[in-house]
């Protein structure tokens, strides 16, 4: 079926979603500050920051870049090596993927850090302290959004990410995207920018890079050595902090990164994101000129009439369910998300290992699906049903392999353990799709659960017995919520009926409506 890019604005909310097979390859949102990065610290955008606090313990500092929340800056991403530590660590790196057999290997497409795309540590012998004072302004760059109570992760291994390629001005490497898969092409692409890369510099190939000319590639260069430049001369002045750089608007941002040249189609229900789009297009997608259109259709929004809502809503659940009958209960927190596959009502018909092999690779998909969609990150853990034939079990690991290829994130996946789990990493720079579209429930606070009616009554029961025994007053009354009155005025009247004989005294029952079902109160009457 056709690949088709989706971008829908309401007022001041913008979303993106790139389809096919009904299926969402890759999905972004921007809410609130739909032209204006100056109010949040993206992905890319480059700060003159101060350092505020060096941490020799953790070998880490908090940078401010002008935010609530100081950046956090790592050893590995704050040492900037010499050339000569650079080119020592790569032959050594070398040599180390040869004894391996690990020198077909390729860097991943999308990164955030240099010491993820050249996967080293440069100097495992350097302190922090060594290099990075308090009150030092140096230039950083965001590699991970704030997430939950967490400040922005930044680097000082600066990137600049063009359409096909990505420069990087402080460390000497040349890469090509992982998936690009002929080894001719990568060799080709190698060949490429070795001639258009000056020394002390780096150039990755990206994933769209594939079958493109020097003279395309050479032009992406140039545009972005230029933003370099540009970045140089801004630092030069100002004080920190100060944003110095900003990366592309929305519509641009979403143009660039996810949308490939076999894209089929672009629908916008937008005129001016038409606009932006019809721009971009004719300065670096001519192959998909004239495949944009506006949607308009007032009685039907964009995303409904594609379906895209109701995915979304299912990524927001706990509970998604498998074509099949069976269902995967998704639960994430701040260590881990953590993935229970089910059979649910599906029962097969033939063998009980055959139906939960097919349970399981009928998750598979599906999993590799939601993570990529809820952009899921950290450790993931994947509990499959049993299954008691190890040709079943490596018949799962090989298909969930297969299906995270389509992941532009890396991942990194173990085998199934002897009691049926997976555990595997994702890389994630951004929030997750549940934590940007929801908030803790006020009412549970988050948890998930509140009290049981029964509970929050011997709760009471248990403070009314201490009121009683301290009080004077003759006369004592409850204020709680209508169910929690209910059970005392019904089923449990005998034990209200108990404490007022045994203290003497007269207790009077009313109903809060607005009270939480967990809150109560105990007032004496002084008369």
């Amino acid at each position: 079926m056709a690949k088709q890019l989706i971008i829908n604005q309401t007022l001041n909310e913008c979303r993106a979603a790139l389809i096919e097979n009904n299926e969402i390859l890759d999905f972004l949102m921007e809410r609130n500050h739909p032209q204006n990065h100056k109010d949040f610290p993206f992905v890319g955008n480059i700060y003159k920051g101060k350092v505020i606090r060096v941490l020799p313990g953790m070998q880490s500092a908090f940078i401010d870049i002008g935010f609530e929340k100081a950046a956090f800056l790592y050893v590995d991403d704050a040492y900037i090596p010499t050339l000569e530590e650079q080119r020592e660590m790569a032959e050594k790196s070398r040599k180390s993927m040869e004894e391996s057999g690990r020198m077909g290997e390729v860097i991943p497409d999308e990164m955030s850090t240099l010491s993820e795309a050249v996967n080293m540590r440069f100097r495992p012998d350097i302190n922090i302290e060594e290099f990075l004072k308090e009150g030092e302004e140096i230039l950083v760059q965001v590699a991970k959004e704030p997430i939950s109570t967490k400040g922005p992760r930044v680097t000082r291994h600066l990137t600049f990410a063009g359409r096909h390629i990505v420069f990087m001005p402080f460390i000497e490497h040349t890469g090509v995207s992982r998936r690009i898969e002929s080894d001719e092409e990568r060799d080709r692409l190698k060949e490429v920018l070795e001639t258009i890369r000056p020394e002390g510099t780096g150039i990755i190939a990206r994933t769209v890079a594939e079958g493109q000319s020097y003279k395309t590639l050479k032009f992406d260069y140039n545009l972005l050595v230029k933003l370099w430049k540009d970045v140089q001369k801004k630092a030069e002045k100002p004080k920190a902090p100060l944003l110095i750089y900003q990366d592309l608007n929305f519509i641009q941002r979403v143009m660039r990164d996810i949308t490939d040249e076999d894209v089929d189609e672009i629908i916008v229900d937008d005129k001016e994101n038409l606009k932006e789009v019809e721009r971009f297009v004719q300065k670096f997608l001519p192959n998909i000129k004239g495949k944009y259109k506006l949607y308009q259709n007032d009685e039907i929004p964009l995303f409904e009439k594609f379906g895209i809502d109701i995915e979304l809503e299912r990524a927001i659940s706990n509970k998604v369910f498998l074509k099949s009958g069976g269902s995967l209960n998704i639960d994430q927190t701040e260590a881990l998300v953590s993935i229970d596959v089910n059979t649910g009502k599906f029962v097969g018909r033939k063998t009980f290992e055959e139906t939960i092999l097919k349970t399981n690779l009928e998750a598979v998909k599906e999993i590799s699906y939601q993570l990529r969609l809820r952009n899921c990150g950290g450790i993931i853990i994947i509990d499959f049903i049993d299954m008691e034939k190890e040709e079943s079990r490596q018949t799962v690991y090989n298909a969930l392999l297969e299906a995270l290829k389509k992941d532009r994130s890396k991942t990194n996946v173990l085998p199934i353990s002897g009691l049926g789990l997976v555990e595997m990493t994702r890389k994630r720079t951004r929030d997750t799709l549940a934590r940007v579209m929801c908030e803790p429930c006020p009412y549970c606070e988050g948890t998930g659960r509140v009290k049981s009616t029964l509970t929050v009554c011997y709760e009471l029961i248990r403070e009314l017995n201490k009121a009683l025994a301290k009080t004077k007053a003759q006369k004592v009354s409850i204020f709680a919520h209508p169910e929690v009155t209910n059970r005392l005025c019904g089923e449990d009247f005998d034990l209200i009926e108990t404490l007022e004989e045994a203290h003497g005294k007269s207790i009077t029952i009313r109903s809060e409506n607005n009270y939480h079902i967990e809150q109560y109160e105990i007032f004496p009457q002084e008369y």
